[in-house]
């Protein structure tokens, strides 16, 4: 199988514009993201609407492909962009341009889930650890997986779920195994083709979460589990914890 790597980098946020532009480290947020992915899969391409990103790419080496500013999903974007330069590729690998600690082990993690022929979409968890405060479990801004025996996705949440009904709430992370959703997807070409032609659904719309449209109309979504801990950049504050994370790294 062939795996092609692709990263949506817009110009236009509202909480951080320009954000793939960021420096960090001396390097750009996208430049860390690409660097990263690039020769652990077959090929890899940052996926832009805006000719500034694609010249910074080019410009460190890199491969980008140009796409609609209309786009209102990283998975639309992808979709577009393999139009583009995806002959040949069978399952595309959507990692998110804020991402610039993205490891190795992660994307040959969510990439083995298609070892299984079945795997039509595959995505990554990691286990809350019993050390982490109930702010981490009840945070909207991660959500919550429930899985299947088969490690398929039963649910998304920005609630908690499960609900624990016989337990105090401060012994829930002993009493069961939480999964925090990480937004690497994968999926099979001919399913991105699909699902980007879905209207979005209702589940979609009350959770502010994608993914449950595929859910929604009988998708299934394979989950890999992780135990790297990675950090997103969504605000310039992210940022700076960013590059302290960095500092500390090179000690």
């Amino acid at each position: 199988m062939k795996f092609l790597g692709l990263i949506p980098a817009r110009y236009a946020s509202t909480r951080f514009p320009a954000k793939p532009l960021a420096m960090l480290g001396g390097k750009t947020v996208i430049q860390r993201v690409y660097e990263q992915v690039v020769g652990v899969l077959d090929d890899a391409f940052v996926a832009t609407d805006d000719e500034r990103i694609e010249a910074v790419v080019k410009d460190f080496g890199g491969k980008a492909v140009m796409t609609s500013v209309n786009h209102k999903s990283g998975t639309d974007r992808c979709y577009e962009a393999y139009t583009k330069v995806g002959d040949g590729f069978d399952v595309v690998v959507n990692i998110q341009g804020d991402e610039p600690f993205i490891q190795r082990s992660q994307l040959e993690t969510v990439t083995a889930c298609f070892n299984d022929s079945s795997t039509q979409i595959a995505t990554l968890v990691k286990p809350f650890t019993q050390d982490m405060n109930l702010n981490a479990l009840e945070n909207v801004n991660s959500p919550k997986v429930v899985v299947d025996k088969n490690m398929n996705a039963l649910y998304f949440s920005r609630s908690i779920i499960p609900f624990q009904r016989n337990k105090e709430k401060k012994d829930w992370l002993s009493g069961h195994i939480y999964y925090k959703h990480i937004g690497l997807y994968a999926y099979r070409a001919e399913v991105l083709k699909e699902i980007t032609s879905l209207s979005q659904s209702s589940l979609e719309l009350a959770e502010s979460l994608e993914q449950l449209r595929w859910l929604e109309n009988g998708y299934k979504i394979k989950i890999g589990v992780t135990d790297v801990e990675t950090i997103g950049i969504d605000t310039p504050a992210d940022l700076q914890r960013a590059e302290e994370f960095l500092k500390q790294q090179a000690k």
